[in-house]
This record gives C-alpha cells, sequence and structure tokens, in this order.
C-alpha cells in the first residue's frame, strides 16, 4: 500500500501544459509551463515581496517554457518586460502561467 505522500506525489501530475496568449496585435504567443508547487510559490513571493506584479512576473519568469522544457526569460529579463511589453500582453502572460489547468486535448508533454 502507498504512503500518502506517494499518493499526493502521484495526483500531483507535474507535466507541462501548453498556454497559448493572444496577444493585443492578434498574434499568438505559445509556451509551456509546469503546474506551480508550493516551493515555487515560496520562491518568487521571496523575490517579490508585498508587490503582486512583481510576484505575478517572477512566476512567468520562472515557470514559462520552451517545447524542450527551456526557460524562455532569464531574470535579468524582468526589467526589460516591464518596460518594453504591452501591459495587457503582459498581465495575459502572468495570468496564464497562474492559472488553474484545465485538461484539454492539445494539453500534451511536448516530450511525449
Amino acid at each position: 500500500m502507498s504512503s500518502a505522500l506517494d499518493r499526493l506525489k502521484k495526483a500531483a501530475n507535474l507535466k507541462p501544459v501548453k498556454k497559448v496568449v493572444t496577444l493585443s496585435d492578434g498574434s499568438e504567443f505559445e509556451f509551456w509551463r509546469t503546474p506551480l508547487t508550493m516551493a515555487e510559490r515560496e520562491r518568487a513571493q521571496k523575490t517579490a515581496k508585498d508587490d503582486t506584479n512583481a510576484f505575478a512576473l517572477q512566476l512567468l519568469i520562472m515557470k514559462a517554457l520552451d517545447d524542450s522544457g527551456a526557460r524562455i526569460f532569464s531574470g535579468g529579463q524582468a526589467a526589460e518586460l516591464k518596460h518594453d511589453v504591452r501591459d495587457a500582453d503582459l498581465q495575459a502572460l502572468m495570468l496564464a502561467v497562474i492559472s488553474d489547468d484545465e485538461l484539454e486535448a492539445e494539453d500534451l508533454d511536448p516530450k511525449d
């Protein structure tokens, strides 16, 4: 019989999920991200302190991946994202990172 922790870890399903965000120019921005863990939330909160936007931006930088599983942003790009990307687009990307996962047919692990 498996332990409670084993059951929770199995149920976590931390496989990457595809996210597609329509940008203000009508184009689509596609990326992958894994579900948020408590450790990742704590790391982003520590960096952001009490700033909700900084928290969400940190999560975007930490969690947005390409189809091979590599991060698409680096921590050094935070200021550039804030200054050179339309706010509505950045907000939509950040929301896609923190939103709950809904299993959809196209949300498959890119490595499968």
